[in-house]
């Protein structure tokens, strides 16, 4: 995974999806709607490859005091709809995601980040690469339900336009019912500056190596965990 997603592994229970498909020869875990068991490890969901049409992941955390990790990275040269549905009911469980869409053609990305109980934890990084002549849509919705006090909510969105034509569209919404630890939500372009890229050109390096440099610092700027 790590080679060929540039996703790091760790000691996991994992279920993996491979172009939206759930790949049991890469999983420790059976696909399942919820996670109602404690496990001594973290759970680890893994969702990578290419992606075309539209495409449903659900995560509905149910057990209390589990760790659970989500790592998605995909890409599509199709027309391509994403929606994401994670819910928290588990006290003191959290929910770590980092989600990078590489996007060629047309995508629409809905995420949905429900807490159900108190003292839960959804920190979402979804990140958004736009190439030439590509449309990116991406909604991120936190909800905060009534009565479920002390909840840390984060989505930070994110996005890299690669080529000039390709436009990003962000729709951030919080929909809060208690009051939480924290509650975050931002959304941002990330560019290189004027002075840093003329640097990098000063030292050598070419059109295409800056954009590369670009990209491949965008990709890894992941500081939520």
């Amino acid at each position: 995974m790590w080679n060929e997603f540039n996703i790091k592994t760790f000691p996991a229970e994992t279920i993996v999806y491979r172009d939206g498909i759930y790949q049991p020869e890469l999983s420790t875990l059976p696909e399942q709607e919820s996670i109602s068991k404690k496990y001594d490890l973290p759970v680890h969901i893994i969702y990578v490859g290419k992606i075309a049409g539209e495409k449903t992941l659900n995560i509905n955390l149910e057990q209390d005091n589990q760790p659970v990790f989500l790592s998605i990275n995909t890409e599509n040269k199709f027309p391509a709809f994403l929606n994401i549905f994670i819910k928290n009911a588990g006290k003191n469980s959290e929910i770590r995601g980092h989600i990078l869409l590489t996007n060629s053609s047309d995508l629409t990305v809905k995420i949905f980040a429900e807490h159900k109980k108190s003292d839960t934890g959804i920190l979402l990084q979804p990140k958004i690469i736009g190439k030439k002549d590509s449309y990116s849509k991406i909604s991120g919705t936190a909800i905060i339900d009534k009565d479920c006090e002390n909840t840390k909510s984060d989505i930070r969105l994110s996005a890299l336009a690669t080529d000039k034509n390709a436009k990003i569209r962000f729709t951030p919404r919080q929909r809060i019912s208690s009051v939480p630890d924290s509650a975050e939500h931002s959304a941002y372009i990330f560019n290189i500056l004027s002075a840093q890229e003329n640097y990098l050109r000063e030292s050598g390096l070419s059109g295409a190596e800056v954009q590369d440099i670009m990209t491949e610092s965008f990709i890894n700027d992941f500081n939520l965990f």
